[in-house]
């Protein structure tokens, strides 16, 4: 068995349903980068998605590009909201990374309302995107974000710009939510219509840590053992049309691609909902 590939929306690049979140690079030594990487090939993930804050992420996936540049789709993210910033990042990324363009460019946790306005608006770090486009820096233009209120602003944000890919959390606790149900579900079906590639991440998120000593590079409690991993990860690739993200921490990484080369079909509620209860999950955000 091995992780399905399918079309990353309209850029027609057939990405492994399962996405590489560099995230999980931001602080680990050259070494630990390349056996994640030996993990990656083993799994045939071929899509790595970093981001200029991301620590050493660039730096640490540019020995990988060097080797095998056309084997990967790229992804990186600026969190610059004017142009003449986000230009200076997208080079410095692109030095990092060691290529002279990326497949996809992100606006990065665009979420905050005056952040989304200037961004989006002349003058703001989409001006910088659309040049780069045209300029051949990158391919395609995308968006991400987290928190109770980025399905709704993501909506916002493709009916403001036609971006080409977007990135959210996805997983059964949040998506008990109502109200961010409801933005999830009419995001997914605009992106659908206008053939968006919808990114998610999150997975596996447990809790937030609350002031506990942290064991994992993840911002969140993670799930631990793979039982309870297989189900998070099942969950959300019984989903159709959706890319899952992978969890920002490499001894993790293993249990994640080794539940989505073994995913059949998606657990029931009944069993979300036994995990719920047995891991006392709690909403990330409130």
């Amino acid at each position: 068995m091995t992780i399905a590939h399918e079309s990353f929306g309209r850029t027609k690049h057939r990405s492994s349903r399962v996405i590489f979140g560099g995230a999980a690079l931001s602080s680990v030594t050259q070494d630990a980068a390349d056996r994640a990487l030996e993990v990656l090939v083993k799994h045939g993930i071929n899509h790595i998605d970093v981001a200029a804050s991301y620590g050493d992420a660039e730096l640490r996936v540019k020995p990988w590009l060097k080797d095998a540049r056309d084997s990967f789709f790229v992804a990186t993210k600026t969190g610059a909201r004017n142009a003449k910033a986000a230009r200076e990042e997208l080079h410095r990324s692109l030095d990092r990374l060691g290529v002279d363009h990326v497949e996809l460019w992100q606006l990065h946790n665009l979420a905050d309302p005056i952040e989304w306005d200037t961004a989006l608006s002349p003058g703001g770090a989409i001006e910088a995107a659309i040049e780069a486009r045209e300029q051949g820096l990158v391919r395609w233009i995308g968006v991400t974000g987290h928190g109770a209120q980025i399905a709704a602003n993501h909506r916002r944000s493709v009916a403001r710009f036609d971006f080409d890919s977007v990135l959210l959390p996805y997983n059964f606790v949040t998506m008990q939510s109502a109200y961010y149900a409801e933005n999830f579900e009419a995001l997914a079906a605009a992106c659908a219509e206008r053939g968006t590639a919808v990114q998610t991440i999150k997975s596996i998120a447990l809790r937030p840590w609350l002031g506990k000593t942290r064991t994992r590079t993840t911002w969140y409690e993670p799930l631990e053992s793979q039982a309870d991993i297989d189900l998070a990860v099942w969950w959300v690739l019984g989903r159709e049309g959706v890319f899952l993200n992978t969890v920002g921490d490499v001894d993790l990484l293993p249990k994640v691609l080794d539940a989505a080369e073994r995913f059949e079909k998606r657990p029931d509620d009944a069993a979300m909902q036994a995990l719920v209860e047995r891991t006392e999950t709690e909403p990330l955000f409130v």
